[in-house]
């Protein structure tokens, strides 16, 4: 019985992935990705050239993404069916050998891979590689120190409800806004409310061939790229001896 093994690619340049993952990529003869239906997928994009030619690939094509409300019960509905299902037959490939499962980022830091690990576990042997997270390349990307002696760093996902995004925008010193796309208006406008509007970032497709970095006041409000994160470097905590500076 081989095992499933997550690598985490990183942010999305290739030249970030660690060697154990890149390990594992290379001696790959089953991997499986996600990806929408009629796409490469981001996670099989970054690793093109890393895989042995006769590498068998098992595409886990969502049946859903932003065709329906994510809330939603049919949304909800759909996604389980397809993470118990690819549950299932990843344990089948496994009897096999090994199935490598590339996934961008960390695969615990709101990966999909997290919903097939939890269903799994216990029936087959596991090993998550850990990936540098995609906010981390991001703040780098902006080439700016992002947080600073005591100040909190607040993660927040673009799809909460307005109010509550502003609310915690107005409480935190460094600030990541995930999942953005078609939340960047509401995102927007939760700056605003917070007052941190002025000071927010949007980077596209960090590390990423098109990198866009830009500040958030400049970008239209139909301008919603997927691959986006908006980051608020945190300032209220910086050390006397750096702030003087």
């Amino acid at each position: 019985m081989g095992r499933i093994i997550c690598a985490g690619l990183g942010p999305g340049d290739p030249d970030l992935i660690s060697v154990r993952a890149d390990r594992a990529l290379r001696g790959a003869s089953q991997i499986a990705y996600f990806r929408k239906k009629g796409r490469q997928g981001q996670a099989r994009r970054i690793v093109e050239g890393l895989l042995p030619a006769d590498v068998t690939e098992h595409p886990m094509e969502y049946p859903v993404t932003t065709e329906l409300p994510f809330d939603s019960p049919a949304y909800n509905a759909l996604l389980a069916a397809f993470y118990d299902g690819w549950a299932a037959r990843l344990v089948t490939l496994a009897q096999a050998g090994d199935v490598v499962i590339p996934c961008e980022g960390d695969p615990f830091f709101y990966g999909s891979f997290m919903h097939l690990y939890v269903r799994l576990r216990g029936k087959v042997e596991i090993e998550v590689i850990p990936g540098i997270t995609g906010m981390t390349g991001c703040w780098n990307a902006t080439g700016e120190p992002f947080t600073w002696g005591d100040d909190v760093l607040t993660v927040l996902m673009g799809t909460l409800p307005e109010d509550e995004l502003a609310g915690h925008m107005a409480r935190a010193d460094a600030l990541v806004i995930m999942k953005t796309g078609r939340n960047l208006p509401r995102v927007k406008r939760a700056l605003a409310q917070a007052g941190r509007l002025e000071a927010a970032w949007l980077v596209e497709r960090g590390t990423m061939p098109g990198e866009r970095i830009a500040r958030l006041s400049e970008i239209d409000d139909a301008d919603c790229p997927y691959f986006a994160i908006v980051l608020v470097h945190g300032q209220g905590r910086r050390p006397a001896a750096e702030a003087a500076a």
